[in-house]
């Protein structure tokens, strides 16, 4: 009897914890399809009328946890001409781990808290998009990144030095983009890094050597010598 009433209290948990996942990515999905633009109808099969466990895992694009669970755990919209901006409702997707969205025509800014909204994120893949302004220093606290690509945008700045502290990073590639500066301080063994295209970067493997600064006393003897 008394082990009838605890296994009946953990499933009762169990529900109510799989209940709140499933609200939450529904919600998640539902605000993605709305904050962008599908002129292809890709999406078109994201569906919220039927409300049985499971149902999100059969739309396109969308991998779950467990085929019987509305738990998003890898999100793939790569190559469908999707227009707007880096959906910000992803944060609702609490348990994703993978985000593909390569080849397609997002723009603006990459979001500068995008750590907060992609907290498990393992790999990330933002490619051939038309995203601009800096990297967001904030990718370095996505300590579980594998994987990060982000080439083939209008990324300008520097890539922040914190990304040499991602200890779990393989691969890393900014190529064709318009950078500039030193580039991290990775461990190239263990990581796979590509530049390529960006003129302004130095100090990475088949990169030109960054040019040393000025220390304060030689900046003062050159202004001196100038006045």
């Amino acid at each position: 009897m008394v082990l009838s009433i605890v296994f009946g209290f953990l499933v009762l948990i169990s529900s109510f914890g799989t209940a709140y996942g499933t609200d939450t990515d529904i919600f998640c999905l539902k605000s993605i399809k709305g904050s962008l633009e599908d002129p292809y109808n890709y999406l078109q099969s994201w569906t919220f009328n039927d409300k049985t466990e499971g149902f999100i895992c059969k739309f396109i694009g969308v991998e779950c946890w467990h085929p019987d669970e509305n738990r998003v755990l890898n999100l793939n919209l790569s190559n469908m001409g999707l227009k707007g901006q880096f959906p910000r409702a992803i944060r609702n997707c609490s348990s994703l781990t993978g985000l593909d969205l390569s080849i397609n025509k997002l723009s603006g800014t990459i979001p500068a808290d995008i750590s907060s909204l992609l907290t498990y994120v393992v790999t990330l893949d933002l490619s051939s998009n038309e995203f601009s302004g800096t990297i967001p220093k904030s990718l370095a606290n996505c300590t579980y990144l594998n994987i990060l690509k982000l080439d083939s945008n209008r990324l300008t700045g520097q890539i922040p030095g914190q990304f040499a502290s991602l200890g779990r990073l393989k691969t890393f590639n900014v190529t064709n983009n318009l950078l500039s500066g030193r580039v991290p301080n990775f461990n190239y063994t263990k990581v796979r890094a590509s530049y390529g295209n960006n003129r302004g970067l130095c100090g990475g493997p088949n990169l030109r050597p960054c040019q040393a600064q000025p220390s304060k006393s030689n900046t003062a003897v050159i202004a001196g010598a100038a006045g």
